[in-house]
C-alpha cells in the first residue's frame, strides 16, 4: 500500500505539470517563460509540500492525514480545470504576469498537497533509525519511478489520445478513489484513521461538474493548439482558422486568390514581383496553418509545386475536414518540425521559401538562427527568395534581431511593414525578405500599392538604421522569448 500510494501521488504531480502546461497554453502560449513558470511552480510546490508533510508527520499520526490529503489533492487537481478556464478568459496574452498567475493556479496547491504524502508514508514505514536509509531510499525511488512513468505516459500516450480536461479529471478521480480506498484500509487496521470529511467528496463532484461546463476555447485540441474554424458572415466561402486565441489563417473556399490578412497580401506581393506572371514556382512553406498561400500560388501560377512543412497533424486534419484541403503531386504536406524538414530538402531546388511558423504568443526559435537560415539558403536557387512573416511589438527587438540574422546569411534583405511599425510606435505582422541576388524593391512596392496596402519597403541605410546593433541569433544563443514583445 505504501508503494502504491507513493507511486501514484508522485506520478499525479507530474501528470499535472505536463497537462497543466497544455491547459494554460491557449491563453498565454507555449514559450520558454510558460514552461519555466509551470516547472518552477511545480518544483516549489513539491518542496513546500514535502517539507510541510515531513514536519507535520513528526507531530501527528500520519494515518489520520493521508487519506484526506489524497482526496483533497485529487479534488483540487480536478478543480484546476475550471479555475484555469475561468481565469484564462481574463488573463489572455503572454505578459509575464498572466503567465505566472495562470501557472500558479494550475499547479501549486494540488501539487503541494500530493507532495506532502510521501514523507508521511516514510514516517509510517520507519521501524527504527537503523532502517532510515533503506526506507527513504526505497520510497524515494518508487516516487521517482511514478514521476517517470507519468511523464512518459502523459507526454507520449495520453496527450495523443485524450483531451487535457479528461486527463486531469481522470487523474484526479483516480487519486480520490485511492484516497477513499486508503481510508477504508487504515480504518480497518487502526483506530488512528480520522474520518474522511464529506466536504472533500462534495468538492470532487463540484469540480468535476465545473470542469464539464467551464468555457473551453477548443473545438479541436491538437498536439500544439486549441483550434477552431469560424465562418465569415460577410463572405459565403470565408473561413478563419483560430489557433489558441489568435486568428491564424483565412481561407476563401470559393476563391483562393482572396487574401484577407495584410501580411499574406504582402508575401503574395513578393511572389507577384519576383517572377513573370503565370510562371510556376517551386516553393517550400515553413508552417502550414490554413495553407492560404500555397492555394493562392496554385491558382495564380498553375503548375507551381509547393511542399508544406506543418508540425501539427491536428491542424492538417482540420484543413482537410473543414477547409477543403486537397493535396496532390503539386501540393504536398509533410507533418514534422520545419527545421528537421529543412535538413532533408534538396539543395538549390526552391525558387521561394516562405516562413510562416511564427505566432503571436510563441516563436519556434530553432527557425530563427543563422544555422536555420543557412539551411533555407541551401534549399534556394541562386536567385531564390526567402519571405518570412514575423510578429512583434515595440520595441521590436525580435524583428530587429531576425533582420540582423538574415543579413548575416543573405546579401540582400528588405523589410515590408506599415509606417508606424517602421517608426517603432506600433507592432504586429511584418514581412522580411532575403536573397543572395538583388531584390525587386520597386516592383514589390508597386504591387503593395496596387493591392491598396499602406506598407513601406525598407532597405539600404534606412534598414541598417532600423536594425541598429541588434544581435545575430545562433543555435548557441537565441533568446527569442526574451527579445519578443508578444501580443497582450
Amino acid at each position: 500500500m505504501a508503494a502504491v500510494v507513493t507511486f501514484l501521488a508522485s506520478g499525479a504531480v507530474l501528470v499535472l505539470e505536463i497537462a497543466g502546461l497544455r491547459l494554460i497554453a491557449p491563453y498565454v502560449g507555449i514559450t520558454l517563460q510558460t514552461n519555466t513558470a509551470v516547472i518552477g511552480f511545480a518544483l516549489a510546490a513539491i518542496a513546500v509540500g514535502a517539507w510541510a508533510g515531513g514536519a507535520v508527520a513528526d507531530r501527528r499520526d500520519p494515518r489520520g492525514l493521508l487519506a484526506p490529503l489524497l482526496v483533497a489533492g485529487g479534488a483540487l487537481l480536478i478543480a484546476v480545470v475550471p479555475l484555469v478556464r475561468f481565469a484564462g478568459a481574463l488573463l489572455t496574452g503572454a505578459a509575464a504576469g498572466n503567465v505566472l498567475l495562470l501557472a500558479a493556479v494550475a499547479v501549486v496547491v494540488p501539487a503541494a498537497l500530493l507532495s506532502a504524502v510521501p514523507p508521511m508514508i516514510v514516517t509510517l514505514q520507519l521501524g527504527s533509525l537503523r532502517e532510515t536509509g533503506s526506507v527513504v531510499g526505497r520510497l524515494s525511488g518508487i516516487g521517482t519511478l511514478g514521476g517517470i512513468a507519468a511523464t512518459f505516459g502523459t507526454g507520449f500516450v495520453l496527450v495523443a489520445v485524450l483531451p487535457t480536461t479528461v486527463i486531469l479529471v481522470g487523474t484526479g478521480l483516480v487519486v480520490v478513489a485511492t484516497g477513499i480506498g486508503l481510508w477504508l484500509f487504515l480504518r480497518r487496521r487502526s483506530t488512528a484513521a480520522a474520518r474522511l470529511p464529506g466536504a472533500l467528496l462534495v468538492l470532487t463532484l463540484a469540480g468535476t461538474g465545473m470542469a464539464v461546463i467551464a468555457p473551453d476555447p477548443c473545438e479541436e485540441e491538437t498536439t500544439y493548439h486549441c483550434a477552431r474554424v469560424v465562418a465569415d458572415p460577410e463572405r459565403e466561402g470565408g473561413r478563419t482558422l483560430v489557433l489558441d486565441t489568435l486568428r491564424h489563417s483565412y481561407v476563401d473556399l470559393d476563391d483562393p486568390t482572396y487574401l484577407e490578412f495584410e501580411y499574406v497580401q504582402a508575401i503574395a506581393s513578393v511572389t507577384d514581383a519576383m517572377a513573370p506572371a503565370d510562371d510556376p514556382l517551386s516553393a517550400l512553406h515553413l508552417g502550414g496553418g490554413g495553407l492560404t498561400l500555397p492555394r493562392y500560388l496554385a491558382e495564380v501560377r498553375p503548375g507551381t509545386q509547393s511542399r508544406v512543412l506543418e508540425v501539427d497533424a491536428g491542424v492538417l486534419a482540420i484543413d482537410r475536414d473543414l477547409l477543403d484541403l486537397q493535396t496532390s503531386a503539386d501540393l504536398r504536406v509533410d507533418v514534422g518540425d520545419a527545421r528537421i524538414g529543412l535538413t532533408r530538402e534538396p539543395a538549390d531546388g526552391r525558387d521561394l521559401v516562405v516562413g510562416d511558423a511564427f505566432g503571436g504568443l510563441s516563436v519556434p526559435w530553432q527557425l530563427t538562427t543563422v544555422e536555420a537560415l543557412d539551411l533555407v539558403d541551401r534549399a534556394l536557387t541562386s536567385d531564390g527568395v526567402y519571405a518570412a512573416n514575423l510578429i512583434d511589438n515595440p520595441p521590436l527587438d525580435f524583428v530587429r534581431a531576425e533582420l540582423a540574422t538574415m543579413g548575416a546569411v543573405f546579401d540582400h534583405v528588405l523589410l515590408l511593414a506599415r509606417e508606424p511599425v517602421v517608426a517603432g510606435t506600433d507592432g504586429g505582422n511584418v514581412v522580411a525578405v532575403a536573397s543572395r541576388e538583388p531584390l525587386p524593391a520597386a516592383a514589390i512596392a508597386a504591387v503593395l500599392a496596387e493591392r491598396g496596402l499602406d506598407w513601406q519597403v525598407v532597405e539600404g541605410e534606412e534598414l541598417a538604421a532600423f536594425v541598429a546593433d541588434a544581435p545575430v541569433l545562433t543555435d548557441d544563443l537565441a533568446p527569442v522569448d526574451q527579445l519578443l514583445t508578444p501580443y497582450g
